[in-house]
C-alpha cells in the first residue's frame, strides 16, 4: 500500500492500519485526500459507512476505537451513517468464528441494538456522547433491513453471482474451516454479499472497519463497481489487545473493560494495562500526544486510565476514582471511597467464603472463587481472605464492606 497518511489530517491518519486503495494521489476513486479536497470543493460531506451487527448488548472499550473514528469524521464536518445489521445479524458475520453461528431472532436483534444506542448517547448531549445524535446531518441510524428484507430472490441470485466460491474461500476464517474440515454453512457466504450491498444502498465514500473486515469492506467496493456507484475506501483499525496483554479485547475471554462500567472499575483495569500495550491504548482510545508524555510506563499507565475513564465519566469522577483506587489497594477500607455495590440480597447465611463470591457475582462461579482466594487475589477490608471455607455468619458480618478481587475488582457488600 502507498503511504498517503502524510497527506491526510491528522484526526484522520490517528492510528490507522491500512487505506485502500491508495493509488494515485490526484485521483478522488484512488486517493482519499483526493476525495476529501474533491468533495469540499462540492460543498458536500463524505458518508462514512460504520455497520454493527447487534449480536450481544454489551459494547466494550475494543469497539469503541472504530465509533471514536466515526466521531472525528462528524467533528470535520462529515456524515456518519450507522448500519445497525438487523437483518446481516440473524446470519452472524463469519469473521474470527470457526463454526457457524447461532442465528439470532429478530426481537433480539433489536433488543440489542436499542442498548448499543444506549451506549454511544442517543438521548445524551453530545458532549459526553460516544457519537454526536444532535447536530443535524451528521447522522443517519439505518437498518439493513430497509433494503436486504425486500430482495427478492432473482436479486439474491444476482449477488451470489458476483463472487465466486474460489474468492470465499479466499477468506482465512473460510479456508481454515475448509482446510479442517468444519462445516460451513451456504447462508454464511451470503454475509460478506449483503454487508458489500449496504455499501452500495448507502452509497459510502469510506467504510470502517478492523483489520479483520479487510475482505468483507473489499466486498462493498467490488459491488458498488458492479452497480455502476463510485466505490467506497476501506479505512481499517487496529484490533485492541484485551487486558491479558495476548488476545483481543473479548468479552467471552473476559478480558474487557465495558462501556457503562462504573468509574472506579474502569480506572482500576486500565490502570493495569501491560507495559506492551499502553502506547496502542493512549493512541486509540484518547487524544493524548504520546510525544508529550513521560517515558515512565506507570505514568503512562495512569495518564491513559485518567483519561479514558473521564471520556466517559467527566474528569472529576475519573479523579475520583483514581484517589479511591490508589486508596484501596493500599488496603484501606474508605468508607468515602465510590465503590459499586453487591447485593447480598440472594446470599444464603451462613456462607462460606467461596460461595459468597460467586453468589454476589465477584466470580463467575464457586470453583473459580476457589482458585481465586487460594491464590491470594481476595480481601475484605484490606485483610486477605485465605480459606475458601471462611465461613460469614449473617449479612451484618459484612454490611458496608468492600470485597477487592485482585487489584482491578471492587464490591462493597450491601444487604
Amino acid at each position: 500500500m502507498a503511504d498517503h497518511s502524510q497527506s491526510l489530517p491528522a484526526w484522520l491518519s490517528r492510528g490507522m492500519a491500512d487505506l485502500f486503495p491508495a493509488g494515485d494521489p490526484a485521483d478522488a476513486d484512488q486517493a482519499l485526500a483526493a476525495r476529501l479536497t474533491s468533495a469540499q470543493a462540492q460543498g458536500r460531506p463524505l458518508r462514512i459507512k460504520l455497520g454493527i451487527d447487534p449480536t450481544g448488548s454489551n459494547i466494550h472499550l475494543g469497539h469503541s476505537i472504530l465509533f471514536r473514528k466515526l466521531r472525528a469524521f462528524q467533528d470535520a464536518g462529515h456524515t456518519a451513517v450507522l448500519i445497525i445489521g438487523d437483518f446481516t445479524a440473524r446470519i452472524g458475520d463469519p469473521t474470527g468464528k470457526s463454526t457457524t453461528r447461532v442465528q439470532l431472532s429478530a426481537d433480539e436483534v433489536e433488543a440489542n441494538a436499542a442498548t448499543y444506542l444506549a451506549q454511544l448517547g442517543q438521548g445524551q448531549p453530545k458532549e459526553r456522547a460516544l457519537l454526536d445524535f444532535e447536530t443535524p446531518g451528521r447522522l443517519e441510524v439505518r437498518r439493513n433491513s430497509e433494503w436486504l428484507a425486500g430482495l427478492d430472490l432473482p436479486q439474491v441470485i444476482g449477488l451470489l453471482g458476483t463472487a465466486t466460491v474460489g474468492q470465499m474461500l479466499a477468506k482465512e476464517d473460510f479456508a481454515k474451516r475448509y482446510g479442517t474440515g468444519t462445516p460451513i454453512a451456504l447462508h454464511e457466504f451470503l454475509y460478506p454479499l449483503l454487508q458489500g450491498y449496504d455499501s452500495v444502498a448507502v452509497e459510502a465514500d469510506v467504510e470502517l472497519g478492523g483489520t479483520d473486515q479487510k475482505f468483507n469492506v473489499a466486498m462493498g467496493r467490488d459491488l458498488q463497481r458492479h452497480f455502476g456507484k463510485a466505490t467506497q475506501f476501506g479505512l481499517l483499525l487496529p484490533i485492541l489487545v484485551g487486558l491479558d496483554g495476548a488476545q483481543k479485547m473479548s468479552k467471552s475471554l473476559g478480558n474487557t473493560v465495558g462501556l457503562e462500567e462504573d468509574p472506579l472499575s474502569m480506572y482500576s483495569k486500565l490502570e493495569k494495562v501491560g507495559d506492551a500495550a499502553i502506547d496502542d491504548y493512549i493512541t486509540l482510545l484518547t487524544d493524548m500526544d504520546l510525544a508529550s508524555l513521560p517515558d515512565n510506563p506507570r505514568q503512562r499507565q495512569k495518564a491513559m486510565a485518567l483519561a479514558v475513564t473521564a471520556g466517559r465519566h467527566g474528569m472529576d469522577a475519573a479523579r475520583k476514582a483514581q484517589a479511591d483506587a490508589a486508596t484501596l489497594v493500599a488496603g484501606g477500607g474508605d468508607a468515602a471511597a465510590e465503590v459499586p455495590e453487591a447485593s447480598m440480597a440472594e446470599v444464603s447465611f451462613p456462607a462460606k467464603a467461596f460461595y459468597l463470591l460467586s453468589a454476589v457475582g465477584i466470580c463467575a462461579s464457586s470453583s473459580d472463587a476457589r482458585r481465586q482466594i487460594k491464590g491470594g487475589a481476595v480481601r475484605l477490608e484490606g485483610e486477605k481472605i485465605t480459606d475458601p471455607n471462611q465461613e460469614f455468619a449473617d449479612k451484618a458480618q459484612l454490611e458496608g464492606k468492600v470485597l477487592q478481587l485482585g487489584k482491578k475488582t471492587f464490591r462493597r457488600l450491601i444487604a
